[in-house]
């Protein structure tokens, strides 16, 4: 860093939701490190979010259309004058230490070109059982403790303003998977680190429906967006655990041609997928006891399926398009 005390640019992409954004904000001013701008950008909201951040001491920035929070952070970027760039989703209200934390660490290794953030398991405004289901979840899938550098997350990341500015911005046209795209683009010549120094509590939604519409429609967008190099860590045995819960679907027909013995694979079957995570079973139970345990684990298993679901879907759309492309550019090399 250039500085003795560098700068840091905490740029919040903002759509609305401006009871959260208030107390995101709240939680950036009492952080202990004290040189920080804060920059609102304002994804063309319909409530008083702007005026909220402007109240705040924030700068806001407004974009020209609604386009979601990969380009929003592109710009806030284009607008910061820090050393170091502390992007950060504004329903996330981070720990005091969070930015002290992080420029220490970037300092201490420059070596690092990202450096990403953890979700405490409690989520910040919702305390329905749904909303409780997802902190732990996502507690326990953003980093699990033996894999710190496979993942990022741009909802709480810092940059160094020079590695930004070498890699270039998220990429705007990636839907679900821009931040499996920056790591793979950072650690070209950088390392990345995952560290629970970092910490912030998310305000997470209410109700299953709503967890599982989202699940479906990340999962089927991951899975067009995917390319190789994106697939961290000990996703692969989640993933082979929710096909395992897509084969106990049809498996239920199996006692119509094989009797009893039938009657067993659909149970085993989802048994399996269950131990294939049971870390994030036992860590539900071991941290909110055993009837949030039982609660916990029959959403999940339900979040498991979907996500499999959605990237079963994906999969085939992504085989669709391709074969519908292959006539076009054959239309295209003989013009």
């Amino acid at each position: 860093m250039s500085q003795e005390h560098p700068l840091v640019s905490v740029i919040i992409p903002s759509y609305n939701r401006s009871d959260v954004l208030r107390l995101c904000l709240d939680a950036v001013k009492e952080q202990t490190y004290p040189h920080i701008e804060v920059i609102v950008v304002d994804d063309c909201g319909t409530e008083d979010a702007a005026r909220v951040a402007e109240a705040k001491g924030a700068t806001v920035v407004r974009t020209h259309v609604n386009g979601g929070p990969t380009p929003a952070r592109n710009l806030g970027a284009e607008h910061a004058t820090g050393d170091i760039l502390f992007f950060l989703d504004a329903d996330i209200a981070l720990d005091p230490d969070a930015v002290e934390n992080a420029v220490r660490i970037l300092e201490s290794h420059p070596e690092i070109g990202a450096l990403g953030g953890v979700l405490r398991p409690e989520s910040l405004v919702s305390q329905s059982l749904a909303s409780q289901y997802r902190a732990v979840q996502m507690h326990r899938w953003w980093m699990p403790a033996h894999r710190p550098t496979l993942e990022l997350h741009a909802s709480v990341l810092a940059v160094p303003a020079k590695v930004f500015a070498e890699v270039g911005p998220f990429d705007p046209r990636l839907r679900e998977t821009v931040s499996s795209d920056y790591r793979i683009r950072v650690t070209r010549s950088h390392q990345v680190k995952l560290s629970d120094a970092i910490r912030g509590r998310k305000d997470h939604d209410p109700t299953v429906r709503t967890i599982l519409r989202k699940v479906f429609r990340r999962a089927r967008l991951s899975a067009l967006d995917w390319h190789q190099g994106e697939t961290p860590g000990d996703s692969v045995p989640r993933a082979v655990g929710g096909v395992l819960l897509l084969a106990a679907v049809p498996a239920l027909a199996l006692p119509m041609v094989a009797g009893r013995a039938g009657a067993l694979v659909s149970p085993a079957l989802v048994a399996a997928a269950a131990a294939l995570d049971a870390g994030t079973h036992r860590f539900a139970f071991a941290r909110r006891g055993a009837a949030f345990g039982v609660y916990f684990s029959g959403v999940h298993l339900a979040v498991t399926f979907t996500g499999a679901l959605g990237g079963a879907v994906g999969v085939l759309q992504r085989l669709a398009l391709s074969r519908l492309e292959k006539p076009a550019q054959m239309l295209a090399a003989q013009d």
